[in-house]
């Protein structure tokens, strides 16, 4: 785990000038990866409590690490945005994050996440492999896109 000392992570609007800021740079993410930005359709509300929740991690008071999560239905919550700016990765964020995530999932009274991500995100997959998330049927806007995985994790609560 790398070193996430210093990181303060806060509640932030889908629409503050932080979030928006990060929200941009995973859409050039992926561009750059997929060659086109993440299309599916998304509601700022969608990301306001008590329905869901996005965070932004700083560093320094610098905005690096961002990732929501809104109400699928039924105990389920659906995580996106999940980033951390190129110039932080490999200090723990991304896990720091995920966590306080998954906290906040349960704390709202879900008790399950789920996830998409694409087979051009290793790093993700990786992590979310090593956090207990495993492979689940095929969800959302993306479902029947080949590049695409889906994963989920029951929390405890």
């Amino acid at each position: 785990m790398g070193d996430n000392r210093g990181v303060r992570i806060e509640i932030r609007e889908y629409d503050h000038p932080d979030s928006v800021k990060l929200i941009a740079e995973v859409q050039q993410e992926y561009v750059v990866r997929y060659g086109g930005i993440d299309d599916t359709p998304v509601d700022p509300a969608e990301f306001a409590p008590p329905h869901g929740l996005f965070l932004v991690g700083y560093l320094d008071e610098v905005p690096l690490a961002s990732g929501g999560w809104r109400a699928h239905g039924d105990g389920v919550a659906e995580m996106k945005r999940l980033y951390v700016n190129p110039t932080a990765r490999g200090r723990g964020l991304a896990r720091a994050m995920l966590a306080e995530l998954e906290r906040t999932v349960v704390a709202a009274g879900h008790h399950r996440v789920i996830l998409e991500t694409g087979m051009a995100q290793p790093e993700a997959i990786a992590l979310y492999g090593s956090s207990g998330y495993t492979a689940i049927d095929p969800f959302g806007h993306y479902a029947d896109s080949p590049e695409s995985r889906h994963f989920g994790k029951s929390l405890p609560g």
